[in-house]
């Protein structure tokens, strides 16, 4: 996967590409407004939000330590993964173990991380996805665009298209004389995944959260085809990332406001699936649970950083970010698109490829991710942190073991104009004769680009006029000599 500039490229010269993405943040995001808007303790609640996330990461082991007690008093079975590559084999063990070679999925990013899809795969399994948005991207070998719209760069005429083409070859096929109705498209899927539901062994889901306290799993969902999967298959195997730990149910109330009214712009979700362990003729006979690492605890030792584990995958930030409307979701390379994605993907997986090293660039930092996150995550902030250790390089955890890791290549330039400029801000004296010598020699300077390593910077900004004067001059000038130094 290239750089993040030169993916995006692509995407924002194709125009259909970004009429579907306008069209559709545009409509999210005013939704939301009007329903955030309606609690009028939405601060204090935000506030709370990462309150509590914040306590939990930093007493991260302890609680996941009670999590595993409650949930094997429970009846369920805990499994640890230190990366997406154990992962995937406990989860394809545990599905062969059942003798079954198809699973039911629920939406979930963890398990898209971990590409687990492809992981069961490979071992002969069959994972059919049934969130309607990732059951398009799945029959269109397609990638997710969005966290909470997978398919949001896919319109409706796309879709139609895809499941006339594609329904057949993974089940039940497309009805004749489909249309791009709503209607119509939601009762293709409908009957596609109906007899999907009724004959999966196994299940496989994330989790929204995990309660401590009582060892409880919680999805959040608007379609009701996670409750199928969490209740009706034999076997129920949850890949959840370790920060997903709340203390208590106490705690978990908060989310339950904060998270339907940022993602879908509902008071709360349609859908909201609770389980525990496993109990008798009810729900699932096995229940396995791994608890994902796959970095986050390197992204834990880093105390800038680390409030990127806040996330609670709404997706608002998204919805704003100017960046990420006009590219879409798969320059990102990465399960997690958008700001958010900019700042935890490299933090789980370095910034040691080209990729990687972008994201924390593909941002203006004009501030309105961090105005819309329920859970006050300061994305601009842990943009620029990220941005220096691209630069700088220094001391990294990596894998639980403090490291010194390199600058990534192509920053020289970068490098170099920032030790001037710290030289030049250190002596005051050279500072006043350089900006006198720019103001009498304004006329000579570039109007429109800079030469040199500077093109690069000036073929996407405006270069601002050198003023008639600097303003120390300016400010004894009409302010009298003794007001300034």
């Amino acid at each position: 996967m290239p750089a993040f500039p030169v993916a995006a490229a692509e995407a924002v010269g194709d125009a259909r590409l970004r009429g579907n993405l306008r069209h559709a943040t545009h409509t999210i995001r005013d939704k939301r407004a009007r329903a955030v808007a309606e609690l009028p303790d939405w601060p204090e609640l935000r506030a709370a939000g990462a309150a509590v996330k914040d306590r939990t990461l930093r007493h991260l082991d302890h609680y996941l330590e009670r999590l595993e007690r409650a949930v094997t008093a429970a009846g369920g079975h805990v499994h640890w993964a230190a990366d997406a590559a154990e992962a995937n084999r406990i989860v394809t063990a545990l599905v062969l173990a059942t003798g079954e070679r198809e699973v039911v999925k629920v939406k979930s990013m963890v398990t898209q991380e971990i590409g687990l899809n492809a992981a069961l795969a490979e071992a002969g399994i069959r994972a059919d996805e049934t969130d309607l948005a990732e059951l398009i991207v799945q029959l269109g070998d397609d990638l997710p665009s969005h966290i909470l719209v997978p398919a949001i760069h896919r319109n409706r005429g796309e879709i139609r298209d895809i499941f006339r083409d594609r329904m057949a070859d993974r089940g039940r096929p497309a009805p004749e004389g489909l249309t791009d109705d709503p209607a119509d498209l939601a009762e293709a899927a409908r009957l596609h995944l109906r007899r999907k539901f009724l004959d999966a062994k196994v299940g496989v889901s994330g989790a929204n959260f995990m309660v401590a306290e009582t060892g409880t799993m919680v999805v959040v969902e608007s379609e009701g085809n996670g409750r199928m999967c969490l209740t009706l298959p034999e076997t129920l195997i949850s890949v959840v990332g370790i920060e997903k730990v709340v203390p208590t149910w106490r705690d978990l109330e908060i989310f339950l406001q904060l998270l339907p009214r940022s993602s879908t712009a509902e008071r709360m979700n349609p859908y909201t699936s609770m389980w525990t362990g496993t109990t008798d003729e009810d729900g699932p006979r096995a229940f396995h649970l791994v608890l994902l690492d796959n970095g986050r605890s390197d992204a834990l030792a880093d105390t800038v950083g680390r409030q990127a584990l806040r996330c609670i995958r709404c997706s608002a930030c998204l919805n704003v970010c100017p960046v990420y409307e006009r590219a879409g979701g798969h320059a990102y390379g990465s399960a997690y698109p958008g700001p958010i994605g900019a700042i935890l993907t490299p933090q789980l997986r370095g910034v040691t490829s080209e990729l990687d090293a972008s994201l924390p660039y593909a941002s203006s930092l004009c501030g309105a991710c961090y105005e819309v996150c329920p859970v006050a995550i300061d994305i601009p902030e842990v943009l620029v942190h990220l941005r220096e250790r691209v630069v700088r390089g220094g001391e990294v955890t990596v894998r639980g073991t403090r490291t010194v890791i390199r600058p990534a290549g192509g920053h020289a330039a970068e490098r170099a104009a920032m030790r001037a400029a710290r030289w030049v801000f250190d002596h005051p004296g050279v500072l006043r004769a350089g900006q006198r010598l720019a103001a009498r020699t304004r006329r000579l300077a570039p109007r429109r680009r800079l030469p040199g390593p500077g093109r690069a910077w000036t073929d996407t900004r405006d270069l601002p006029p050198v003023p008639a004067e600097p303003f120390r001059d300016w400010w004894r000038r009409s302010r009298g000599e003794g007001s300034g130094r």
